[in-house]
């Protein structure tokens, strides 16, 4: 039977969101005809990353879990809150659709009711660790997406095809078009970049350690210049960390096209989250990965490492409660990247070859066809 109606469910990050764009985007091309709904969480990040693009988005009141007693019931009575409209959106075109997590916990009530419906389930997962969601959730999927090999294994002992194919990214990753980005943001087309950036909601801890280390960055003023994306919340804040700094900069809250940015960029420090590291590699661009530190798992270290072990990058502790230790730790990879191009660019190369360019394509074509 054809499938006419993708319904993707999952956000509360950026890193659950732009996968799933992704894989969209290639169904849409595939077949024009079809109808593409997204079921996100409330997160301001989530309605800000869906509404220019144009498809149908449902923001969902579900919650993440909470063992607190307070919060349990509030979590149970959203859950089903969600469930029943996220039910009642599929119900009608249930014979002619697909349902696709990206993770999280918004994709929990269309994944739940999918199989109540007898949707076909897939589930994409890009971290190394699954969360909590995909582990519960993978019961109900005849088909499962996963970036790493190691990641397969934690999904042996479900009853789905697990598919190693790497993570699905927007077009543009691996192009060398700077000249647009160039020109919106002012840059000089003959410095070097480098870019700074803490994911979709921006990071205080890297905000703050980079503007530390901003003024020690001088020595590289003639022939270097700095992008920084510091998050919406920490605008002001980290911009007025950039008073009397000798390198030239731009100061943004947030930039949407990654791919055209990291095109120019020549350095990138950042995150590690599973989908900011497949950009770095797509990009072919030297990474300086710090991991979110707060994770239980370690998934951001685990997922940086498969990139240091590609030769695309190295890790900088993001060192809980002394950001003079993150800073200085920083400021001596960039010191030594910065000054040594043939190590940038060979980084860059290893990382081009590790990427896998044609995941959402390989994605679309298997949901497509369940």
């Amino acid at each position: 039977m054809k499938r006419s109606h993708y319904f993707f469910a999952g956000g509360g990050t950026g890193g659950h969101i732009y996968p799933a764009l992704a894989v969209a985007e290639q169904i849409r091309q595939a077949d024009s005809d079809v109808h593409i709904t997204f079921f996100c969480s409330e997160r301001a990040i989530d309605s800000h990353i869906l509404a220019k693009t144009g498809y149908e988005f449902f923001p969902l009141p579900v919650m993440s879990f909470s063992l607190r007693p307070d919060r349990t019931l509030v979590f149970f009575s959203r859950l089903m809150r969600s469930y029943r409209l996220v039910r009642e959106k599929i119900f009608p075109v249930a014979d002619k659709s697909v349902v696709i997590g990206t993770g999280g916990f918004a994709s929990a009530p269309a994944v739940c009711a999918a199989h109540r419906l007898d949707v076909p389930v897939a589930i994409i997962n890009v971290d190394i660790v699954p969360g909590r969601a995909n582990r519960l959730l993978a019961r109900f999927a005849k088909e499962i997406f996963v970036q790493f090999e190691d990641t397969a294994e934690r999904f042996a002992n479900t009853k789905a095809a697990v598919n190693v194919v790497g993570c699905p990214l927007r077009e543009g990753f691996g192009s060398d078009d700077r000249r647009m980005v160039i020109d919106e943001l002012g840059l000089d087309e003959n410095k070097k970049t480098l870019v700074v950036t803490g994911a979709s909601s921006g990071s205080m801890s890297i905000n703050d350690a980079v503007c530390a280390l901003a003024k020690d960055l001088e020595p590289f003023g003639r022939s270097w210049q700095m992008v920084h994306i510091t998050g919406k919340r920490d605008y002001e804040r980290a911009q007025a960390g950039y008073v009397d700094v000798g390198i030239g900069h731009k100061i943004i809250d947030y930039f949407d096209d990654m791919p055209d940015l990291l095109a120019c960029a020549d350095v990138v420090v950042g995150r590690a989250g599973a989908v900011s590291i497949a950009e770095y590699a797509a990009a072919g661009v030297a990474a300086i990965c710090l991991p979110y530190p707060y994770h239980k798992d370690r998934h951001q270290y685990l997922n940086a490492a498969k990139l240091v072990e590609a030769g695309g990058a190295v890790i900088v502790d993001d060192v809980v409660g002394d950001c003079g230790q993150t800073s200085k730790n920083l400021l001596r990879e960039l010191t030594i990247l910065m000054a040594d191009d043939e190590k940038r660019q060979q980084m860059g190369q290893n990382g081009r070859t590790w990427a896998r360019l044609d995941a959402a394509e390989r994605i679309a074509q298997a949901v497509m066809s369940l």
